[in-house]
């Protein structure tokens, strides 16, 4: 590495750079020489730019550097904050970076560095792909997104030179991402600020207003306050305890929120002050608890223990909520004095606090794990990693117990499959139900606090796209989904293998006569790098069966427009690479006809649907003769409409008639005749079959009220 003394900084940065320097205290000599070659190498790259405010660009590198400091991070942090914007805005190279300052260094920064936004159709993906590289940046190493927060929180701070649009979206992404990973991480003064920043540059009026008001409680309530201080200081000392205990105010935006989201004006919100007491040890907490809940009366069911079960970001306190003077409640939080500091800076206490106990550790293993669990949520999609990442920082948790007794932190509205793939992948892939408390619970059960969950898995269970309708994780949505495009690419290409042997059968061609090198110049020919690609690509649509296998066998001369005059063989089971139409929901017995439809494989339509009429006269190589092969079990809807007369008892009987013909009622609607005479009983119902359909209509039509019974068809394709 390169040793070059600092440049004298200019008039106006030379104070705050004096004090920098004298904030390095802490670290050896060696590095503080590194940390001024790094100033001056940022100050000459950064030399020729301006701030919008008009100030030199390197007071920001220089405010998120001496953010870093006040963490009492490492040499090479505060190196990479200083230089965090080098390979962005100017002409260096990383290679460069790391030639002078070595590896980490330069891996820091780049971890820091956006990508080219030139690359990108859209802002949203130019957000989503260089939110994917910093966290993947910050997988590998936790500096990387402290840092970020810091430059964040500068960048906040010194905004009101930018346009009021541009600050009110980069305000918005604030809340939206940094500070609730801020929160993740257990930086809870940081988000604290970051929310008040970014509330006072969305809603400048509102925060103006809101500051007045708190200014004014606060000298209203002053009297009382002192009063709470006072009665508590003295019961914790009657009770010998030491305890230093202080008052506390909620943040703006922490009012704001609750204002907005309970429908309260602020003289409503009661809880503005809460005060918190730190004691030495955890046996001295629950005793502070104690005598504090014999000075005041507790409400009930607002203690929570953090300190038995903390937060997944290492939080630990114990809250009470007491009716004070005058019915007045008061928040109060009881903690160690390392459990504060870990509630102030989270994982950063690491480097603050060097000789904190195993707690400290537990929580560099939390992070490291929940950012491993970031790297598992990775797909193709940038937008759609973006989204899975922003639903997995809610920060309201919900705890529950595996059967072993194991705790696990889940978002508030997490559902048993949430639960499922929190445990493990494959667990969520089978689960088919669970025992919540020991009773049996469906897949959509909302889980809450104290759940004991135990998941009960099959082997023949698999992920329903209909779990996406309501899982709240990201890791749960992103594996569901993975498995779902794997299955959906198997399927496929089963399904384009069959569609296209059939079609080279019918030309009389038996495939594996075909040589090796037509495969071979079939796959090349179209950008694929398997046959697989290419079974699936017929499987899905994409490309005509009838098209491919002109190609295969270079017969230029044949038609690609005449359907195949073989029959498919289908169950009806196989998956989403066939599927069965809902405008006439076919069952086994019906004569059928299958279509290939691009991007969703072959449907399934009865050959008297009235949806498909026209397109089977206008492109009618889209369309190939199918016949059902038996299968046992397998269970099929049909939607059937149920005329009775309007009698007391009418539908009990009707659903018994169904019963008892062996089919289950998925679901029932009713339609009234405006004389109220009769009445429609639209069913949707599981036959395994068409003569099952029939018995299943043969036992209503036995009841007498029962004057009218058809099968609904067409609607919804």
């Amino acid at each position: 590495m390169d040793s070059a003394p600092s440049p004298l900084p200019s008039c106006g940065v030379e104070p705050a750079y004096r004090v920098f320097l004298d904030s390095l205290d802490y670290l050896p000599p060696s590095d503080v020489e590194r940390i001024k070659a790094a100033y001056a190498f940022a100050a000459k790259a950064h030399a020729h730019q301006k701030r919008m405010s008009g100030e030199p660009y390197i007071t920001h590198p220089l405010a998120v550097a001496g953010a870093v400091v006040e963490w009492r991070m490492d040499g090479d942090a505060v190196c990479a904050a200083l230089m965090h914007d080098v390979l962005e805005d100017t002409g260096t190279s990383k290679h460069e970076l790391a030639e002078k300052f070595g590896k980490e260094v330069a891996e820091l920064v780049d971890g820091l560095s956006k990508l080219d936004k030139m690359e990108f159709a859209s802002y949203q993906e130019a957000q989503a792909e260089n939110f994917r590289k910093m966290l993947m940046a910050m997988a590998r190493d936790l500096r990387v997104v402290l840092i970020k927060l810091a430059d964040r929180q500068h960048n906040l701070q010194t905004m009101s030179a930018m346009r009021a649009d541009k600050r009110a979206r980069i305000a918005r992404e604030t809340l939206e991402i940094y500070a609730p990973i801020a929160l993740r991480l257990g930086l809870n003064k940081l988000y604290r600020e970051l929310q008040d920043l970014s509330f006072e540059l969305i809603h400048p009026h509102r925060a103006e207003v809101l500051a007045k008001a708190l200014n004014a409680a606060r000298g209203n309530r002053k009297e009382l306050l002192t009063r709470i201080l006072d009665g508590i200081r003295d019961k914790l000392e009657h009770a010998g305890l030491r305890a230093d205990v202080f008052g506390r105010e909620k943040s703006l935006y922490s009012i704001f929120r609750k204002m907005k989201d309970k429908h309260l004006s602020f003289s409503q919100v009661l809880d503005i002050y809460g005060f918190r007491v730190v004691v030495e040890n955890v046996p001295t907490c629950y005793l502070a608890l104690g005598a504090l809940h014999s000075l005041f009366k507790p409400v009930p069911g607002k203690f929570k223990d953090y300190v038995a079960i903390p937060k997944a970001n290492g939080y630990q306190s114990l809250h009470t909520t007491l009716i004070g003077p005058y019915g007045t409640p008061v928040e109060v939080q009881i903690r160690t004095r390392e459990m504060h500091h870990v509630a102030q800076e989270g994982v950063a206490a690491h480097w603050l606090y060097k000789d904190m106990d195993e707690s400290s550790a537990d929580l560099q293993i939390k992070t490291h794990k929940w950012l491993q669990s970031l790297l598992e949520m990775q797909t193709s999609d940038s937008s759609e990693f973006f989204e899975n990442v922003k639903i997995d920082l809610f920060p309201d948790e919900v705890y529950v117990f595996t059967p072993k007794g194991k705790i696990l932190a889940m978002p508030r509205g997490a559902t048993v499959v949430d639960f499922a793939y929190a445990v493990h992948t494959d667990v969520g892939h089978h689960c088919s139900a669970a025992r919540i408390n020991h009773e049996l619970a469906p897949l959509r059960t909302e889980l809450r606090n104290g759940d004991l969950v135990e998941i009960i898995t099959s082997p023949q269970t698999s992920p329903n796209p209909i779990w996406l309708t309501y899982v709240k994780t990201g890791r749960a949505r992103s594996k569901i989904r993975h498995f779902l495009r794997t299955m959906q690419n198997e399927e496929s290409a089963r399904l384009g293998e069959r569609l296209l042997r059939q079609e080279l059968l019918s030309l009389g061609v038996v495939p594996i006569s075909i040589p090796t090198e037509a495969w071979d110049a079939l796959v090349k020919s179209g950008g694929q790098k398997t046959m697989e690609d290419v079974y699936s690509e017929i499987g899905l649509g994409k490309r005509l069966p009838s098209v491919v296998a002109r190609r295969l066998l270079a017969r230029e001369d044949m038609s690609s427009d005449s359907p195949s005059s073989m029959t498919l063989a289908i169950h009806g089971t196989e998956g989403m690479a066939i599927q069965l139409a809902r405008c006439c929901q076919p069952i086994p017995g019906d004569p059928i006809i299958g279509s290939i439809k691009k991007g969703s494989g072959l449907v399934i339509h009865t050959h008297d649907c009235p949806t498909i009429r026209k397109s089977r006269s206008t492109e009618p190589q889209k369309w190939i003769d199918v016949e059902w092969e038996p299968e046992e079990g397998k269970l099929f809807d049909i939607r059937i409409n149920v005329e009775v007369k309007n009698a007391r008892g009418v539908l009990a009987q009707v659903a018994s008639a169904i019963a008892e013909a062996g089919s289950n009622i998925e679901h029932v609607a009713m339609d009234a005749d405006p004389e109220r005479l009769f009445t429609t009983l639209r069913f949707t119902i599981q036959v395994a079959h068409r003569n099952h359909l029939a018995s299943v209509m043969r036992g209503m039509r036995h009841i007498p009220e029962v004057t009218r019974i058809t099968r609904e068809r067409g609607g919804e394709v």
